[in-house]
């Protein structure tokens, strides 16, 4: 076996050589050339262990400009946003971008991979769902078109991911939580529809106990996408019931945050710093409306900017390598600690 690395479908040709419309024909249909030449592609393809790239050959090397954009929950502000930022940066770049949105439902995400596949796109950006996916049907459309996983990640699958670095978040909230008051408990949901919930939670614990405090994890319950409903509702369920086991709450993401503030008006409790004040909260995301809560809400942000920039320029390096990459890359962001009243 030669240790020669070939790339695309052209510099196959040019190593065996035969003539690339030959070689395309012959993946198309191999009973469609000569014998002697079905065993020279052949031999070939033994000697360079060369593999077809399948999207390539679908498309007949006349790849579209159109990009699929797949986000969990459309509606989700956080979503919205992220889905607006990559949609100017594919416009920007010459592709033609359409958003999908399974809104939260398994079979909507199966249903929209599949017509997706169909229209075969020169590459898509992809936030699945997560532990709501069916992990083999979004491993199957990896592997036939060439994508890349942002916000939250399945682990092996698709050629890139792109999202933030979750410990980067949780560890400036913390750190700063710590220092300045109380050590903070962690308000989450018992079911969380992100996967990157399950990081932070984590996060939290071993930050909480290499800064010598012991963890203390608050779950409601509740499932889906509700999470400003899930959050007012559990919050007021402690409230009612003896309250928080701190005067200091870090809350799994800003819209749980936004819930657990509504429930903190509802009950005439002051979040904030000052006096008079029966409750510090803080939070992860940069949620678009986070600076217009009451009081405005301390978060570490997802850096939009930059996971919209990398994703877009990783999907236009992954469609001119032909729809594949030699190994699977990662870029994690970190976290940007943004000080307001809550905390």
């Amino acid at each position: 076996m030669s240790s020669t690395k070939i790339r695309n479908m052209e510099e196959f040709a040019a190593v065996s050589g035969i003539s690339r419309p030959t070689v395309s024909k012959y993946f198309n249909d191999p009973d469609s050339v000569r014998p002697s030449t079905r065993n020279r592609i052949e031999e070939a393809l033994e000697r360079y262990d060369y593999r077809p790239n399948i999207f390539a050959m679908n498309q007949n090397r006349k790849l579209t400009k159109n990009v699929g954009i797949v986000v969990p929950y459309l509606t989700d502000p956080f979503f919205a946003e992220i889905a607006r930022k990559l949609e100017e940066r594919c416009t920007l770049a010459g592709f033609r971008p359409t958003l999908y949105s399974p809104y939260g439902q398994r079979e909507m995400e199966v249903e929209i991979l599949d017509s997706i596949r169909s229209l075969k796109p020169a590459g898509v950006l992809l936030a699945p769902l997560g532990r709501a996916s069916d992990h083999k049907a979004v491993e199957s459309f990896c592997a036939d078109v060439p994508t890349v996983l942002f916000d939250s990640d399945i682990e092996g699958v698709g050629e890139a991911f792109v999202g933030s670095d979750n410990f980067s978040f949780v560890s400036q909230t913390v750190e700063y939580l710590t220092r300045t008051g109380s050590p903070p408990c962690f308000f989450e949901m018992r079911t969380p529809a992100n996967p990157n919930a399950n990081k932070r939670r984590l996060a939290y614990i071993e930050l909480m106990e290499r800064h010598g405090h012991e963890p203390r994890v608050i779950k409601v319950e509740g499932e889906g996408w509700a999470f400003e409903q899930i959050g007012r509702d559990g919050a007021l369920r402690l409230l009612e019931s003896g309250g928080f086991p701190s005067d200091t709450v870090l809350c799994s993401n800003d819209r749980l945050a936004i819930g657990l503030l509504a429930a903190c008006y509802e009950k005439g409790m002051r979040v904030g710093r000052g006096e008079g004040c029966a409750l510090r909260v803080a939070s992860h995301d940069g949620h678009p409306f986070s600076q217009f809560t009451c009081p405005s809400l301390t978060t570490a942000s997802h850096d939009y900017d930059s996971v919209s920039d990398r994703a877009i320029a990783t999907l236009r390096d992954l469609i001119e390598a032909g729809g594949r990459f030699d190994a699977r890359t990662e870029m994690l962001y970190p976290a940007n600690l943004i000080l307001r009243a809550s905390a």
